[in-house]
């Protein structure tokens, strides 16, 4: 009886033992193509309409058999998908959490997940909050992506936080890719800025193969989300296409990065 009592003992010490060894998280770890943070403006420059258009566009994008396609084809046939509403500094929130998509089931639960989930509106405009917040969801991931990729779609230029250059320099630092959908559907108004795509061009995006896709005309916005989801895909195969917009130095004019903070000066004095 003593002997078993020890013995009971012993592998309790040994159960107790392991359970502080930490385990080996590279092999806990779901190997991915891609980890794509799918982050979103919902700020009161967006319309409840084009709020609806945007989350409409990246449903249907999921919805798509060319997406699911493009994700098969990949070297790992699987990505991982989280999709986050932004607005100021200090609101960001995870609609959907990460998932692992290896094809049509798993992109029809995102899309049927994200089409479900309600609409929200906040104040202000932080791109440097939203891509600072989404570098914290890929240390957070759980996965092993071949690349890492922060989607930014907005309408408006940064007015709160950290100047958006500074944010956008630290993600690339980690080899973290920026890509843009700047929304250009509205004439301007007071808290917007003119050549929103050179803002994006210039301010926001960059990283290997970045990249952006305006937005102008309704009609194009499901379309250019479901291009911008394969563009992001197809980076991962041997010949993907070419930059559907590139930095060149012929521009004449540079935007002004730190243009959304001065309107918010001009009009409020702070």
């Amino acid at each position: 009886m003593l002997r078993v009592t020890r013995l009971l003992g012993l592998l309790s010490l040994i159960v107790s033992t392991l359970a502080l060894v930490p385990r080996a998280v590279s092999a806990e770890m779901v190997e991915v193509d891609l980890a794509l943070v799918l982050a979103v403006d919902v700020s009161y420059s967006m319309d409840p309409d084009e709020q609806e258009l945007q989350r409409q566009g990246f449903v249907e994008a999921f919805r798509s058999a060319v997406v699911q396609d493009a994700i098969r084809r990949g070297a790992l046939g699987r990505i991982a998908v989280v999709y986050v509403e932004w607005s100021s500094a200090d609101d960001q929130k995870v609609v959907v959490p990460w998932m692992v998509i290896d094809g049509g089931e798993g992109a029809g639960e995102f899309s049927e997940r994200l089409a479900q989930a309600p609409t929200r509106r906040g104040m202000r405009t932080s791109v440097s909050g939203a891509i600072h917040f989404s570098m914290g969801l890929l240390e957070q991931s759980r996965v092993k992506p071949v690349r890492r990729v922060i989607d930014i779609s907005g309408d408006g230029a940064n007015n709160q936080g950290r100047p958006v250059t500074l944010a956008r320099d630290d993600a690339l630092r980690e080899g973290i890719t920026i890509n843009g959908l700047p929304i250009m559907l509205k004439p301007l108004g007071p808290f917007d800025i003119p050549d929103l795509d050179h803002y994006y061009r210039d301010c926001v995006i960059g990283g290997p193969g970045a990249f952006m896709v305006p937005v102008r005309e309704r009609e194009q916005f499901v379309q250019a989300v479901k291009a911008k989801i394969m563009r992001e895909i197809a980076m991962g195969e041997p010949n993907p296409v070419e930059p559907l917009v590139r930095r060149t130095q012929s521009d004449p004019e540079r935007p002004n990065c730190m243009a959304g903070e001065q309107l918010m000066r001009d009009r409020f004095g702070n």
